[in-house]
């Protein structure tokens, strides 16, 4: 059983604002933030590591003030030697780390690392890149990440033909959290919703959205209800 999680991308907020604007995705209801990390080599894009993420968590601390407040750091790793980073992201704060599998010779045994240091492990697919390859990985996996964009930069536009992935992998995965980051919002969250997903990375759509949390809301909804169509819905 799954249930939508809804990840922000800090990428589409104000660097200069970065701890301020976590506070507000989680205050208007996200379970996640995103974090976006590029090293210019895996991807044509530099954006934050290890020093920001820790600067973050001193901001957000895991649990916030109350001890129960959303505070879960989704590293997104977009990077040419994943495996190098593993412990500087678990030490900065972060609490589950997504590679790539077009980044590393040996998947499980990254998985096996991240998990070691006491990360949730997650691995993602560009577009060009065939589902077929998280078979192996699967049960292994906390979440798998189905890319519907070219990573490296936000504002994108959804790629709908990365769908069927989306949807192999709800129907053999069918407990699985499978994640989407690209293009996502109101006109693309059908789509998403449809084919499975459950995690969903929105950028500009939540973060320049009148109202966030109602933008929140909706994609919760939309994943929700067809979730609850197939009888997969945590509740």
């Amino acid at each position: 059983m799954v249930k939508a999680i809804i990840a922000p991308s800090i990428l589409a907020g104000d660097f200069a604002e970065l701890g301020c604007e976590c506070h507000k995705m989680f205050k208007s209801g996200s379970d996640w933030v995103h974090i976006d990390v590029m090293d210019g080599h895996f991807v044509p894009n530099i954006t934050l590591g290890p020093p920001v993420i820790q600067s973050l968590r001193k901001a957000v601390p895991r649990g916030g003030a109350d001890g129960k407040s959303a505070s879960f750091f989704d590293c997104h790793m977009m990077v040419a030697n994943p495996e190098q980073w593993v412990p500087e992201i678990a030490k900065a704060g972060g609490d589950q780390y997504t590679f790539h599998y077009e980044a590393t010779k040996d998947p499980l045994a990254l998985v096996k690392l991240i998990k070691s240091h006491g990360m949730k492990a997650a691995c993602a697919i560009k577009p060009g890149t065939s589902v077929d390859v998280l078979y192996p990985l699967a049960e292994h996996l906390d979440m798998a990440l189905v890319m519907t964009v070219e990573p490296g930069f936000g504002g994108q536009k959804f790629m709908a033909s990365m769908m069927p992935k989306v949807a192999d992998l709800r129907a053999k995965y069918p407990n699985m959290n499978i994640q989407v980051d690209g293009g996502l919002g109101a006109d693309t969250i059908p789509a998403a919703a449809e084919a499975g997903a459950n995690v969903i990375v929105a950028g500009t759509s939540v973060f320049k959205a009148t109202d966030p949390a109602e933008m929140i809301q909706f994609l919760r909804d939309r994943v929700n209800n067809n979730l609850k169509g197939r009888g997969l819905l945590e509740e």
